[in-house]
């Protein structure tokens, strides 16, 4: 089992890639295919909102199949395939198809290893493995912040797109032959098998969901899409400079997600863990929009001091964790998913018509970008005081 999660952990580092590379090769892309950063935005939002889509039934197939063949057969058709359409892109079009395809290959990995662990393992320590996960698999987003900047303007961007379609490929096929179900639950045969209705009528989950929507929103938008315009536009960096900005993002937010996973244990919470941590980071957010051109070094610092504080995906996971029934974890955690990656996707989605929306030839460059920055801050601010009203439960 352990050299299964091991390829799982290596999956789901090419989907922290995938998720976030789009920031990087923004003068690459503009320069071959034109695309603006409304573009790009749009393309990396379909990621995240076709990625939430899939959490349905890919929480039905880890229930159903198991997490072997659904995370490996994913993976090779929709990771692999569209990296491979993106490689041949030749319009701002057909990356976002792309990213379409990388976001069905790469729905079922992180979920395949929390279905693992939520079965195989004490509930006690979810939010710790939970936490490790992500924190080695955000290497991923470190790996597309400066080395990919680098990479691509050694090699060009098509040539690593391939490179990547043919590690993703290999990754998809490991996972078959490593990964092992873990054993079926022994069911009653007349007992209900129940569905996700059946984790929505538990109303402790309806006081999380707004926390989950909205916590991952600001850092992966800054990380994902806003990042590299922002500090190309307003402060003149170059893909390199963009990869060191979003690489100190990236490593910011690894940092956190090691730093959160333990944290239930060590104060014996986990609601006032999860809501410090996210007011903190929405009061950073509002920050960025007073002082959008404060310097390229306090604006960075503040970018990865959000990715840091932002972090909390794995403990508000254990939280919502504690309230599922043993034969609904599948659809449980995939649930929970569903909302934190789909509020990212559409509020990246949604964050290029607002920068659209406040351009204009006689506002100051960092009006759009301020407009995108409270885009994220005021939902955040309101998922931290709906969470207020959650149940505190630990393991």
């Amino acid at each position: 089992m352990r050299l299964g999660i091991a390829t799982l952990i290596i999956a789901y580092v090419l989907s922290q890639f995938y998720r976030a590379f789009l920031a990087v090769m923004t003068p690459a892309l503009k320069a071959d295919l034109g695309a603006t950063p409304e573009d790009l935005a749009q393309a990396s939002g379909a990621w995240f909102l076709v990625f939430a889509l899939m959490q349905i039934p890919v929480g039905w197939g880890l229930d159903n199949i198991g997490p072997r063949k659904v995370a490996a057969a994913l993976l090779a058709l929709g990771g692999a395939g569209g990296a491979a359409v993106f490689a041949m892109a030749s319009t701002p079009d057909h990356v976002l198809y792309a990213m379409v395809l990388i976001g069905i290959g790469c729905s079922p990995v992180l979920m395949a290893s929390y279905f693992i662990f939520a079965r195989m393992y004490s509930p006690a320590v979810f939010g710790t493995l939970a936490g490790m996960v992500i924190g080695i698999g955000s290497l991923g987003n470190l790996a597309g912040a400066l080395p990919l900047a680098l990479a691509v303007e050694q090699f060009g961007w098509r040539a690593c797109l391939w490179v990547l379609s043919v590690v993703t490929l290999v990754v998809a096929a490991l996972i078959m032959l490593a990964v092992d179900n873990p054993p079926r639950l022994e069911r009653q045969a007349d007992a209900p098998k129940g569905s996700v209705l059946d984790l929505l009528k538990i109303p402790a989950l309806w006081a999380i969901f707004p926390i989950m929507f909205v916590n991952y929103a600001a850092a992966a938008g800054l990380r994902g899409s806003w990042a590299g315009p922002y500090l190309r536009d307003v402060y003149g960096l170059d893909t390199t400079g963009i990869g060191w900005a979003t690489m100190a993002i990236a490593l910011a937010m690894v940092i956190g997600s090691f730093a959160y996973g333990p944290m239930d244990r060590i104060f014996g919470t986990r609601k006032w863990v999860v809501f410090s941590g996210n007011l903190l980071a929405t009061g950073l957010v509002f920050l960025l929009w007073a002082a959008p051109d404060a310097g390229v070094w306090p604006v960075s610092l503040t970018m990865a001091a959000i990715g840091l504080l932002g972090a909390s995906y794995p403990l508000i996971m254990a939280h919502a964790r504690s309230f599922f029934p043993p034969h609904l974890i599948g659809r449980g955690v995939t649930l929970m998913n569903m909302f934190g990656i789909g509020g990212v996707g559409l509020f990246q989605y949604a964050s290029a018509s607002v920068f659209r929306a406040a351009q204009g030839p006689s506002v100051a460059v960092t009006a759009p970008y301020q407009a995108v920055f409270l885009f994220f801050a005021i939902p955040g601010l309101i998922g931290c005081l709906l969470y207020l009203l959650s149940t505190d439960r630990t393991d």
